[in-house]
């Protein structure tokens, strides 16, 4: 499965693929940061965003865009540029009838460092441990999207949106029905 993990942003939007590999394995495709002028207007900001996220989609073709939940900052200023940016991955990637996933901040610091409370580095830290980066990713921006696109990896079931519209990849579909045989096997019976 290749995932397009999004860390919205109306400044800086992290962007960054990642591919699953056998063995709970990751591996880097892409990685970058779109960026805009605090000058510009926030109509031209929005549209050299959304053009970037579309060279992204068209560029690395993912099964699944990750984007981070929006939740309340005391920033109005900031919440309203990052809520922006998360509708345009996701008005992106339905486009292409690509399924969008949402994940909260701490549900990615958990997936990648095992706390939801892990600061900045110990997110970039862990994101170059799991991809095998002989650097940091940076900015901060950059590791949160790789970050985001490991979570999804790692946790996706019940994040897709769009309900019966999109059922998920095949990999994703194979997963969850697991975890449902999983779940309704009385406690105590064995395989046979």
């Amino acid at each position: 499965m290749r995932v397009l993990g999004v860390d919205p942003g109306l400044t800086r939007c992290g962007v960054g693929v990642v591919d699953s590999l056998p063995g709970r394995r990751s591996a880097l495709v892409a990685v970058g940061v779109l960026t805009t002028s605090p000058t510009t207007t926030v109509d031209l900001r929005l549209l050299e965003i959304a053009h970037g996220l579309d060279a992204w989609l068209d560029r690395h073709v993912p099964d699944v865009v990750a984007v981070e939940r929006v939740f309340a900052q005391h920033n109005v200023a900031t919440v309203m540029g990052t809520a922006q940016a998360a509708g345009l991955a996701m008005v992106a990637a339905a486009r292409r009838g690509i399924p969008v996933a949402l994940h909260t901040p701490s549900e990615v610091k958990a997936a990648v460092t095992g706390t939801g409370r892990a600061n900045k580095e110990q997110v970039q830290r862990m994101v170059a441990n799991i991809l095998g980066l002989d650097a940091l990713p940076k900015p901060a921006d950059a590791a949160d999207a790789l970050a985001l696109a490991i979570c999804h990896l790692w946790r996706p079931a019940g994040a897709l949106q769009g309900g019966d519209r999109h059922e998920g990849t095949p990999a994703q579909r194979a997963w969850a029905a697991a975890e449902l045989a999983a779940r309704r096997k009385p406690s105590g019976v064995q395989g046979r």
